[in-house]
């Protein structure tokens, strides 16, 4: 027998033949109390509850017609709804599935084409969703007798001779389906699961994008850990070096300058970590032209800009204002040199340029801190001083040799006599006292011209000593300038005798030693009274004006 046919004993009863209703018998049945609608609840297929019998008998129906209901056989079999209402979206495992043909008790509304290959183990491609809900639905006891008011006749179990749950409310909740809403509903859309594919699909980009976002963050991430890391750069070169490399330092440049140099001559493997060590160092920076040698260490480095590492260059440092002979000595100190070779070179002037009347090199060894590699001769040592007090002649447009030896003696003075004060000022009040006038008669009239005819440092001097014309750099006696420079100008007073500010000062004097504090006056009375000012500060700091 088919097991579409099988009476169900747990069906409805016929009260006319005292016998079960065969499903069709009921189909048929319900469609007639409900029009032909084929209507389910929408609950019924979420919670699989057997809809309440209506509230009050239908009216009486006509003689010898069959009731519309029939009383439930086993009412106690009936399952409770479950804690949570199954979801078609939940993925259950797949009941069993036979290959019998449960279409011969289905109504022709359930006579889909897809129906047959799902029977047939093919499953059609919408399959996934709604084979999820007949697993859900099919969690009800066997045993259980669903009787269905008008509109839920959809919702029923065929049973076949094993006790399985046959397809045939699957296949027809799969035909409503396909058209978007759950049967007996016209508002309530099924939302399929998406397919593998669009899940797969969907994973990948999410990986991609976290992969993305990873990369975004190392990239920035790098940005800020480059100042940290020497932008990839070794901090360091083992050293000791090789080969040489010459690196000139010039008049004003920075340390950051030098350092970005030496890193891209190869002298040291990072411009950074130099600089820290040649500020830890304490040295300073002078201008020059030192020697180096590839990939040295930055300490070694260091010591070659400091001047320390004197076995290897030759360096020594002068300072504005020394006189000729203090300065051939350091050089003598620092190169080895006799002082005797570079002084018979300093009383020949002509041979480095200068005009006829300078008697030797005063003036023109230009002050500042020099390192020549080991073995250069020594005129080329006085040379290279030389050349740069021309050089800076030259920047200030004084190019004429005559010309050029009248600024360096001006600036020595100025250089000596200045001190703090403004150099153009007392380069303008010297040009002032060369030009006649009541108050100099043309007399410069400066002590440290006189002292250095003398040959000493001390401004303290006999009124003698200050009329004596043999002393041809007394300018209280001699009017004029002195016949050459009194000591080696820096820059700053060359440029000022270069280019002196126009003013109508004629005297300054140092009140203050200690402050450099210089006053300026027009008239010798005037001038008088600032001196007093400098005899009482040397009675309170005794021995300071000898």
């Amino acid at each position: 027998m088919s097991p579409a046919n099988i009476d169900d004993a747990s069906g409805p009863l016929d009260t006319g033949a005292g016998r079960p209703l065969t499903r069709k018998e009921l189909r048929a049945r319900e469609k007639t109390h409900t029009g032909g609608q084929d209507t389910v609840p929408e609950h019924a297929y979420e919670t699989g509850d057997v809809p309440p019998p209506p509230a009050a008998p239908p009216a009486a129906a006509s003689p010898g017609a069959e009731p519309p209901f029939a009383p439930l056989a086993r009412t106690g079999d009936v399952p409770a709804a479950p804690a949570t209402p199954p979801s078609i979206q939940d993925e259950q495992p797949a009941g069993p599935s036979h290959g019998h043909d449960a279409a011969a008790d289905r109504p022709a509304a359930l006579d889909h084409h897809d129906d047959v290959q799902h029977h047939n183990g093919v499953p059609h491609d919408d399959d996934v969703a709604y084979q999820e809900a007949e697993v859900q639905y099919a969690g009800v006891h066997h045993e259980a007798d669903l009787h269905h008011g008008a509109g839920a006749h959809d919702y029923r179990e065929v049973h076949d001779d094993h006790g399985h749950h046959a397809a045939a409310y699957h296949d027809e909740y799969h035909h409503d389906a396909d058209h978007g809403l759950l049967p007996g509903s016209s508002a309530a859309q099924v939302v399929p699961r998406p397919s593998k594919k669009v899940r797969r699909r969907r994973r990948l980009l999410a990986l991609f994008l976290t992969l993305i976002v990873f990369v975004a963050a190392v990239a920035v991430g790098a940005q800020f850990l480059k100042p940290l890391l020497g932008n990839g750069k070794p901090s360091d070169f083992p050293g000791p070096g090789t080969g040489e490399v010459q690196v000139t330092v010039e008049s004003g440049e920075g340390t950051r300058s030098v350092a970005t140099d030496l890193e891209n001559k190869r002298v040291v493997a990072n411009a950074d970590t130099f600089m820290q060590a040649f500020h830890a160092s304490g040295a300073t920076l002078a201008p020059g032209d030192y020697i180096f040698k590839t990939e040295m260490k930055n300490a070694d480095a260091v010591n070659v800009l400091a001047g320390k590492d004197k076995t290897k260059v030759i360096y020594f440092a002068l300072s504005a204002g020394l006189r000729i002979s203090e300065s051939l000595q350091s050089i003598s100190e620092g190169s080895g040199l006799s002082v005797q070779q570079l002084q018979a070179l300093s009383n020949q002037p002509a041979q480095f340029g200068l005009p006829a009347n300078a008697k030797n090199l005063e003036g023109y060894l230009a002050p500042g801190e020099y390192r020549f590699p080991l073995g250069t001769p020594a005129k080329d040592i006085l040379q290279a001083l030389v050349k740069a007090t021309t050089d800076e002649l030259v920047s200030q447009g004084i190019t004429d040799p005559a010309k050029q030896y009248e600024a360096v003696i001006v600036a020595s003075i100025v250089q000596a006599e200045g001190g703090q004060a403004d150099y153009g000022d007392v380069a303008g009040a010297i040009y002032n006292r060369l030009k006649p006038n009541d108050q100099t008669g043309g007399f410069l009239q400066v002590d440290s011209a006189v002292t250095y005819g003398l040959g000493t440092r001390s401004f303290n001097f006999t009124d003698e000593q200050r009329q004596d014309k043999s002393n041809p750099y007394n300018t209280y006696a001699n009017p004029g300038l002195p016949p050459g420079p009194i000591g080696s100008p820096g820059k700053t007073a060359i440029d000022a005798a270069a280019r002196p500010k126009s003013n109508d000062y004629l005297y300054w004097v140092t009140i203050n030693l200690d402050t450099k504090e210089t006053k300026f006056a027009k008239t010798l009375a005037e001038h008088n009274a600032y001196v007093e000012q400098y005899n009482a500060w040397c009675q309170a700091n005794a021995g300071r004006c000898t």
